[in-house]
């Protein structure tokens, strides 16, 4: 299994052939100029909440390969309402855990905000934990630091996606803390420096996690990574 990093908070997973796409941004990304999101082909878009920065793209990368789009009920009500079939479409909502062809996806709480971009009420923001062939990551979606991230220890998670930008999410500081709340040992980090309000020093953010005993990856945009 391996992940390819689109900047922001958009990366894709291919669980042994199964392209699995995450919160679709990229043609207004002032990092990511150089990717096209009609290259995008996945099999799965899962969408951890309605805000542009995760949305822009998706009918784009949706008719590439007529994907599956799987979201919370209400940020399904709009991607419906974008032309996308409902027999194209997964809603379900906290709590709840789909099965698909490539394993099992369980929705999970997220402290954050959830609107459209036509500025419609979106549900929860939530993220998400993958089982897939043995292994199981944590995408958190934007997030602040939370108590309910204490539930997610009993899954034994091999690799946590986490916001580390801070201004509107969890800061660094906080992801530490967070990794050590699900107990677990790889990082990958999300939603850093696409804006400057969200921009880190890497350094200094490595160090960080290095000195709590923490494996962190801050992705190169157009990069790919083993699982």
């Amino acid at each position: 299994m391996k992940y390819t990093y689109y900047g922001h908070s958009c990366f894709e997973f291919d669980f042994n052939g199964t392209k699995v796409l995450l919160d679709p941004f990229v043609t207004y990304n002032p990092l990511a100029k150089s990717l096209k999101a009609e290259d995008l082909s996945p099999d799965y878009i899962f969408l951890t909440h309605g805000h542009e920065d995760h949305v822009a793209d998706l009918v784009t990368a949706q008719k590439s390969k007529d994907a599956v789009v799987v979201s919370i009920v209400e940020t399904a009500a709009w991607v419906r309402k974008q032309g996308i079939a409902k027999d194209k479409v997964i809603e379900f909502n906290l709590g709840g855990t789909v099965h698909l062809p490539f394993g099992k996806v369980k929705m999970v709480f997220a402290a954050h905000s959830n609107s459209t971009p036509d500025g419609q009420y979106g549900g929860f923001p939530v993220g998400y934990v993958f089982f897939v062939d043995g292994k199981t990551i944590y995408v958190s979606g934007d997030t602040a630091l939370t108590m309910e991230m204490k539930l997610l220890e009993r899954f034994n998670i091999d690799y946590a996606f986490l916001p580390i930008g801070g201004h509107y999410t969890m800061d660094a500081e906080d992801a530490v803390i967070a990794a050590q709340f699900v107990k677990c040992q790889n990082i990958i980090g999300t939603h850093f420096d696409s804006f400057p309000p969200i921009k880190i020093d890497h350094d200094a953010t490595e160090k960080l996690f290095s000195e709590a005993d923490l494996t962190l990856t801050l992705p190169e945009i157009g990069e790919t990574y083993s699982l």
